[in-house]
């Protein structure tokens, strides 16, 4: 019985007791269903454009559910204390997706958490920040690992933490929405998770 979903006592107990028929439509009841909490969500394609609020900066995004904690493209990277608290100053330098243009801006901002990532570079640690990224329709407060990703394609990487928040994902398909949010787009604020990483 290769390939079935079904378990043969399963079969046997359902043939039985429903007959075919109701054991098809008992199955194909429990299909509809999850198609239909599944048709509530939005679906993304691994590669996106999202925009970073409150700039309105377009930028190609990768969703990536192999990374738990998203990572944005920053440069000069350095923490420093400010009234008593750790924070972090870094410059963003992204291409406009847009217009082509480059947008340049030297940010300063608390630092939410610190994470470790092992590569194959070894141990880095990284600050993280909360910022706001507008994905389809909506504005969501994300954590984002700074790092520079200048050798990387995608300026912006979004994990599996803030992908669960988008919607799904279909790893075969690409720019499946464009970011349009507007000044009354719904804001998911970022809401405190246990940290994994």
């Amino acid at each position: 019985m290769k390939g079935s979903i079904l378990r043969y006592p399963f079969k046997r107990w359902a043939s039985g007791r429903l007959g075919l028929a109701g054991a098809t439509l008992l199955l194909l009841a429990a299909g509809a269903s999850q198609g239909a909490a599944a048709d509530d969500k939005t679906v993304f394609g691994w590669v996106e454009k999202g925009t970073l609020e409150p700039w309105g900066v377009e930028v190609k995004a990768k969703l990536d559910s192999g990374a738990l904690t998203s990572s944005l493209d920053a440069r000069d990277i350095e923490t420093f204390e400010k009234e008593d608290e750790e924070w972090v100053r870094f410059r963003l330098e992204l291409e406009d997706e847009s217009n082509g243009e480059t947008f340049s801006e030297v940010l300063e901002m608390p630092v939410y958490r610190d994470i470790r990532v092992r590569g194959a570079g070894g141990r880095d640690e990284r600050p993280v920040v909360l910022m706001k990224v507008c994905m389809g329709d909506t504005i969501y407060e994300e954590q984002f690992s700074l790092r520079d990703r200048g050798e990387m394609h995608y300026p912006l990487l979004l994990g599996r933490r803030s992908i669960g928040h988008l919607g799904l994902l279909d790893v075969t398909r690409t720019f499946l929405n464009s970011p349009e949010c507007g000044e009354d787009a719904a804001v998911m604020r970022y809401e405190e998770e246990e940290e994994d990483e």
